[in-house]
């Protein structure tokens, strides 16, 4: 498969017609007939695109988009929209859309901005890599010319909240009297994870932050999947532990952390 889409139409006849073509063109597609059945959709698994019909009952495309953007923000976000309505397209550009169509858009047009959607997804993705190749190498220069890191940019020390401690220098996290020591490997993971609180990270990229080195798609969850289930399980020791990293089926994982008292 190329990669996931989410056709979002309260019409059904539109959901079917672009559903149809697209799953020819070799996309796994799902559909959703209305705003709040795609929010609940995105929420259970993640979607490379958004093929989003503005004008829909309840919750409009312009109201999705904006939700969608916080929950899942790779998706990449094709807005379809009538000829009197280009300043709502305006407007979803604004909020992050990555293309608009007028309807009725034609076969081509679509599968044209599908296809620009995945490659500016990639870009994205790749740019994220490069940052990290380049921060990971300014930290290995640092180390080996004896510089040191200001300690306002990476605290080794922090509050998760709820009396939970952090210190990434000794490994350590603590509440009261329950104390866990995490190995190298773990602690590295830890503080990766740490430094991107809520934000969906992929296998690829967690295995090249901590361990330091490229993997396929389909070596890098194998690679994780034993480090994740080890950090886990050290951290069921403080209340709700076993929920702070969220794993996101077929992307990555995110760490949620401690729920906040409000």
């Amino acid at each position: 498969m190329k990669g996931k889409i989410l056709v979002v139409d309260d019409e059904n006849t539109a959901r079917k017609s672009w559903g149809d073509i697209l799953k020819l063109e070799g996309y796994s597609v799902a559909t959703a007939a209305s705003g709040e059945a795609a929010i609940a959709a995105i929420q259970k698994e993640i979607y490379d695109v958004m093929l989003l019909d503005l004008r829909m009952p309840g919750m409009d495309g312009l109201e999705v988009l904006r939700t969608a953007t916080k929950i899942t923000p790779d998706t990449q976000i094709i807005v379809l929209t009538a000829h009197g309505s280009l300043e709502s397209a305006i407007e979803a550009l604004r909020q992050g859309a990555h293309d608009y169509l007028l309807k009725p858009a034609s076969p081509d047009q679509v599968l044209s901005s599908v296809a620009a959607a995945f490659a500016n997804k990639a870009e994205q993705h790749h740019k994220r890599m490069l940052i990290g190749q380049l921060e990971a190498s300014l930290r290995q220069l640092k180390n080996a010319e004896g510089v040191e890191e200001e300690q306002s940019q990476s605290p080794q020390m922090v509050s998760l909240g709820e009396g939970v401690m952090v210190d990434f220098a000794r490994r350590e996290i603590w509440r009261g009297g329950d104390k866990v020591v995490l190995t190298p490997t773990e602690g590295k993971l830890m503080k990766v994870m740490y430094e991107n609180r809520g934000r969906v990270m992929s296998h690829r990229e967690l295995v090249f932050l901590v361990q330091g080195y490229e993997t396929s798609d389909w070596e890098a969850p194998e690679v994780l999947r034993p480090l994740v289930s080890r950090l886990r399980r050290k951290l069921m020791v403080f209340p709700n532990g076993k929920n702070w990293i969220m794993n996101v089926r077929g992307t990555g994982y995110v760490f949620e952390g401690v729920e906040q008292e409000n």
